[in-house]
């Protein structure tokens, strides 16, 4: 008779007879400290006796041993994907997560309750040892749930005033809008259109500060007829261009604060006969692959999306390891680059 092979023992099955979760198997099997020695001792008998073994393990491999760094399963979350601008960080993030031998997981959220639960009870069943949350404000309940899954959160691009509670990693979006506007005012440019992005988002409120401020350096006042709120997407990039060359004195430069919003004005400017940059000057905000393609290529404030995700992953597993964040909020500097979409205002102005 062939002998029948023994089922694999699973990760559920250990924490079944164990008395305890999932996450805190995994924990154990990734050499984590947060696990109460009697406990530790526990499962890691249970796993010896079960006979488990991780994928890709050797036979006679000690039970929670990890060579280099303590990595893992890392979530990254984002409201939506619909944007090249989330392709970015997720390049950063996978370059890390898989630079130290982890893996990552992606989700969309969509901005809703539900989506935001189902998302919890896979990190739970998925024994996620940390998470990467994009534009969100992380709220005390969401937080609550992830502390008592002892899963470490680092949050990217944060919507609100950062909470000093949970790290935070976001660019200097007010001396970037600053400089953008400084930029054309320094040309001679003195009517500075402006497409905002979604006035919930911090990032957006300080880029419009920055523009702003870099006005009234120049002596020039705020126009509010000349700041048109936009979405951060390309039709609302069009809509607002529209709208802002409709207007009885229309601006010679406009700032948009973000690259794909501002391609939506190149084609507003298009549909009406307008050239860039000789009729009117045009520059951006990101830094995306868009900007350097685009006709002509666009001037932009880079934003280091990629280097933001790479920081989110190493900032993951110091928490994972126990160690301490020396400052909860991080801010990468930002930089202008100079391309084609600007020079000064037409001579006739």
């Amino acid at each position: 008779m062939p002998e029948t092979p023994t089922p694999a023992v699973t990760i559920s099955a250990i924490a079944a007879e164990a008395g305890v979760s999932a996450p805190t198997v995994s924990r154990v099997l990734n050499g984590r400290g947060d696990v109460a020695p009697a406990t530790r001792e526990r499962i890691e008998s249970l796993l010896r006796a079960r006979g488990y073994r991780r994928r890709g393990s050797k036979a006679g491999e000690a039970v929670g041993a990890r060579a280099g760094a303590q990595v893992g399963l890392l979530d990254l979350v984002f409201n939506d994907l619909d944007s090249p601008w989330a392709v970015e960080i997720i390049r950063g993030v996978e370059d890390a997560a898989h630079g130290t031998g982890g893996g990552i997981v992606v989700s969309a959220i969509h901005r809703r309750a539900s989506s935001t639960r189902q998302w919890l009870d896979n990190v739970r069943s998925r024994a996620s040892d940390g998470a990467i949350l994009v534009t969100t404000d992380l709220d005390s309940a969401l937080r609550a749930e992830l502390e008592e899954l002892h899963v470490p959160a680092v949050v990217i691009d944060p919507v609100g005033v950062p909470d000093l509670a949970v790290p935070t990693i976001g660019c200097t979006n007010w001396a970037g809008g600053l400089s953008a506007t400084n930029h054309l005012t320094g040309l001679g440019h003195r009517r500075i259109g402006f497409v905002a992005g979604r006035p919930e988002l911090w990032s957006s409120r300080a880029r419009l500060d920055g523009y702003r401020a870099g006005l009234e350096t120049a002596g020039l006042s705020v126009d509010d007829a000349l700041v048109v709120q936009g979405e951060f997407d390309y039709e609302s990039g069009f809509r607002a261009g529209e709208r802002l060359f409709a207007l009885p004195d229309p601006p010679t430069a406009v700032f948009g604060a973000s690259d794909q919003m501002t391609l939506g004005v190149y084609e507003a400017l298009r549909r009406r006969g307008l050239r860039v940059p000789a009729d009117v000057s045009v520059l951006g905000f990101d830094d995306l692959p868009e900007a350097r393609w685009s006709s002509p290529p666009l001037t932009t404030v880079r934003q280091p999306l990629a280097e933001m995700g790479r920081l989110a992953v190493r900032t993951v597993h110091r928490l994972m390891r126990g160690e301490s964040i020396e400052s909860p909020r991080i801010e990468l500097a930002t930089e202008l680059v100079v391309r084609d979409s600007t020079a000064p205002p037409p001579a006739s102005v």
